[in-house]
């Protein structure tokens, strides 16, 4: 089956061909439908359609074929069942996160794309579940095509005007500044008392921007983004609220935006999310019903058209600063800014990125956002981190996808005599390297319960003074 889909990737112009010339002729046969009815004639194609689909796919019928977009590779075999990728996860031979042995869905894509002669692949809008095993080339007879793709001149980010939405909060106006913003992460606690939480903010007292808490990072249970959000607001803290799709769905997600913003949490991080094998708890469902670039354009729907993803109302709209993530770090690398181009065009105004340990390659990822004027439009943030030893940095290089680590970094850590001050000069020096590169507007600091570290390192950079 795996090589009868890399198959039809390879042949993808042909196939293109095929279905635009049945696209064509399928209108032809609606006197036909009419007269047998269009359920009990699905009742006789959806059979014959997920056969051939299946063997030349692997398809799993989601009713809203996407392949005509994607060059020929299915969305809906993508392990964490994006409509719009690829994730940050991919690993350096451009297998996928989850299933090591299987090429990246969305690497295949672009593949294919590049032989049908599209210049990208379009934005996706998220899938409708009641659509499942139904027949996607029914409404192809009918005429009546449901809509597969983000309307264009709705999230163009070049046609964009400027914003003039008032600022949000804090953070939101240090972005706004041109200013260079330093942000740094915390977890939040595996506690029921916060203390823990409000104990590891403090160490950033004056030296940052704003305090990114992740979602259950790494597929493991922690106290809830939200709620350690909402505790550093009541405590004067500026918190970036990250938000996964893997755990909850549509419905959740938007009430959990909405508990936020009445709670005073303004800065939303939108993230597809680990998988949960990587995780503490590998025998979870995972979810998956969003991705980063949908729920972005959810985020922003709720904030500047004031309705939820089915079109209802909003009494009050949330005030929100949209984020996203960016790997610039693994494959397929410069592809990747077709990805980010599609993130600021749903509505990030900032990005984060993956660990910086290569800044040859961020040089090169940020040429191509300049030349297309991405930087004009989101403020882009660069991860960095630093591990206490040659052995912690070659763990995470080999046990974490999406973290790309040189072998040049992992040997100079290894040779020195103190292995933890040479992991935080390292830290120092990417970050005051990325600190000259047009285009990058701040750096976020990394390292698991690691605070006292990352804020003594933000200060002998001299990107901010202890207070």
């Amino acid at each position: 089956m795996y090589a009868a889909r890399r198959w039809s990737v390879q042949h993808a112009r042909t196939l293109q061909r095929i279905y635009d010339a049945c696209a064509r002729l399928a209108p032809l046969f609606a006197p036909a439908l009419r007269l047998i009815g269009a359920r009990r004639a699905e009742r006789w194609l959806v059979p014959l359609e997920h056969a051939a689909k299946k063997f030349l796919f692997d398809c799993k019928m989601c009713g809203q074929c996407a392949l005509s977009h994607t060059g020929m590779a299915c969305p809906t075999n993508c392990k964490k069942q994006m409509r719009n990728g690829p994730c940050g996860g991919v690993r350096p031979d451009g297998g996928c996160e989850v299933d090591p042995a299987m090429r990246c869905v969305w690497i295949e894509a672009l593949a294919g794309a590049r032989l049908t002669g599209a210049p990208s692949l379009p934005a996706l809008l998220p899938v409708d579940h009641r659509r499942q095993n139904r027949s996607s080339w029914i409404p192809v007879i009918e005429a009546r095509q449901p809509e597969l793709l983000v309307r264009r001149e709705r999230t163009s980010s070049v046609e964009r005007p400027p914003d003039e939405r008032p600022v949000s909060g804090s953070f939101e106006q240090a972005c706004r500044s041109g200013r260079f913003v330093v942000t740094a992460e915390v977890a939040p606690p595996d506690s029921a008392d916060p203390a823990a939480l409000i104990g590891r903010a403090r160490a950033f007292d004056g030296l940052v921007d704003a305090l990114n808490i992740t979602d259950g990072a790494g597929g493991n249970c922690h106290m809830s983004s939200v709620a350690a959000s909402a505790i550093l607001v009541e405590h004067g803290f500026t918190p970036v609220y990250q938000v996964a799709c893997r755990d909850r769905n549509r419905i959740a997600i938007q009430g959990d935006i909405l508990g936020a913003a009445a709670l005073g949490v303004r800065n939303v991080l939108c993230l597809t999310g680990d998988d949960v094998s990587q995780g503490d708890q590998p025998q979870a469902k995972p979810v998956f019903d969003l991705d980063a670039v949908s729920l972005l354009g959810i985020a922003r729907a709720m904030r500047d058209d004031g309705v939820f993803a089915s079109g209802r109302k909003l009494e009050t709209p949330p005030r929100l600063f949209l984020g996203a993530t960016a790997n610039p770090f693994v494959p397929p690398h410069l592809d990747r800014i077709a990805n980010l181009e599609r993130k600021i065009a749903a509505g990030a105004q900032f990005i984060q990125t993956q660990f910086c340990f290569d800044v040859a390659l961020l040089e090169s990822f940020m040429r191509e956002v300049r030349a297309r004027g991405l930087h004009r439009h989101c403020k882009f943030i660069i991860g960095v981190g630093a591990l206490r030893s040659a052995r912690a940095l070659r763990r995470m290089a080999s046990m974490v996808p999406g973290v790309h680590i040189p072998e040049q970094v992992i040997a100079r850590v290894d040779r020195a005599d103190d292995q933890k001050l040479e992991g935080q000069r390292v830290c120092i020096e990417t970050m005051l390297a990325v600190a000259q590169i047009e285009g990058v507007g701040g750096v976020h600091l990394m390292g698991h319960r690691n605070e006292d570290v990352l804020a003594q390192i933000i200060v002998e950079s001299g990107l901010r003074r202890a207070v």
